[in-house]
């Protein structure tokens, strides 16, 4: 790909994933060039000066030579949900912001040595609504969850390996999921969710999203109702809810249900038609549950609602990355798009001083430092005794 096309993809994916307009990002160069200019830079029209690059890198946080750069890996992306209508416009921020978010966690990934693959079996299982119940279950004992609820949706997804993004959405989008590619070596996978949704939402939401990664849904199938189907199972095993609930009922109460949503972490909504798949309440009843719902305003808001989770695999990996010398604290911060209040060690901030200090300066303060070993050896008895006698076994 030519240099000039290369800068322009960059600089659209960066500039979208920062959240900037084109007279956004003209503005934080501080006029150096127009949006006119970036525009023909995005469309590969025209190619910008080496100053220019570096000041639009310094405006996007990233180093220049970031701008001129493939992408190390290929990001494919599963799925948008039916009937969003995410206009083309969300849809590109959307993909530029989880690009930009993938890319920067797989060189993490690189730099603290977490190069070994992804635990997910990607397209594996059939999608049929009968099988999503299966494929959950499999998917379960593959990684070891046995069948009850799990406690964290997130901290099981990124002992996988799978990332969690969390993005600042519009409510059309719900979510999304990407795998990306080093040639054709599965190297990362991702489940996107709209950040702000309460913990029932979010937690089906990032389980809806994982099973379009492992289904393998054939023509003529929903794969949104499949995706979901497998979610709830993920979540609630039919065994253990047969087991909570009962085989069939005619009446529930709404405590009851709020008891439900706690110990499974998804919304009364959700649970309700979780138990109208497994048969355990019929169609009448649910659908007169589903006014209750709108008559107790249920749908946008339900009671007892559940805090979000939070992923810490990006931060705790950076935090380990500076502790271990193996990234700087201007990358960690461009990474995370926030500033870290790190202090770093005595013997690392004297290094880069002295790193800083002229050639000759440098010289004489070695120097000094020769010097004064010298003189330590001399004197050392036990060092000078040392050196010269035997070595005995």
């Amino acid at each position: 790909m030519k240099t000039g096309n290369m800068i322009g993809k960059r600089l659209k994916q960066l500039r979208l994933a920062r959240g900037l307009s084109l007279e956004g990002l003209a503005a934080s160069t501080g006029g150096i060039v127009t949006k006119q200019s970036l525009s023909k830079y995005e469309k590969g029209k025209s190619k910008p000066t080496a100053v220019v690059v570096n000041k639009i890198a310094e405006a996007l946080r990233v180093k220049a030579a970031y701008l001129c750069t493939e992408p190390s890996v290929s990001i494919n992306f599963i799925a948008y949900r039916k009937g969003s209508g995410l206009l083309k416009r969300e849809q590109a921020k959307v993909e530029s912001l989880v690009r930009q978010s993938l890319e920067d966690r797989i060189r993490v990934q690189e730099i603290i040595g977490q190069t070994y693959g992804v635990d997910l079996p990607v397209k594996s299982y059939p999608g049929s609504l009968d099988y999503a119940d299966n494929a959950a279950k499999n998917l379960r004992e593959k990684w070891n969850l046995g069948s009850d609820p799990i406690y964290s949706v997130i901290g099981v997804l990124e002992e996988r390996s799978v990332h969690v993004l969390e993005i600042d959405a519009g409510e059309r989008f719900d979510g999304i999921s990407a795998l990306a590619y080093d040639d054709k070596r599965l190297v990362a996978a991702a489940v996107v969710s709209r950040r702000g949704l309460p913990g029932e939402r979010q937690r089906l939401n990032l389980a809806h999203e994982l099973g379009h990664l492992v289904l393998d849904v054939p023509a003529g199938i929903d794969e949104e109702a499949a995706a979901f189907r497998f979610g709830a199972a993920f979540l609630a095993p039919a065994e253990v809810v047969r087991r909570d609930v009962g085989e069939r009922r005619s009446f529930l109460r709404p405590d009851e249900l709020i008891l439900l949503k706690q110990k499974f972490g998804m919304s009364i909504q959700s649970l309700l038609y979780r138990l109208r798949d497994l048969g355990i309440i019929g169609d009448p009843y649910y659908r007169q549950w589903c006014i209750n719902i709108n008559r107790l305003g249920w749908r946008r808001r339900e009671p007892v609602e559940m805090p979000p989770e939070q992923s810490s695999w990006l931060e705790q990996s950076i935090l380990r990355a500076l502790g271990e010398d193996l990234m700087s604290r201007e990358m960690a911060e461009n990474i995370l798009g926030r500033s870290l209040d790190v202090q770093e060690p005595l013997s690392l901030v004297e290094r880069r001083a002295f790193i800083k200090l002229p050639l000759e300066e440098r010289r004489q303060i070695m120097a000094k430092q020769a010097e004064h070993m010298a003189a330590r050896y001399e004197s050392d008895r036990e060092w000078r005794e040392f050196q010269e006698g035997d070595l005995v076994e």
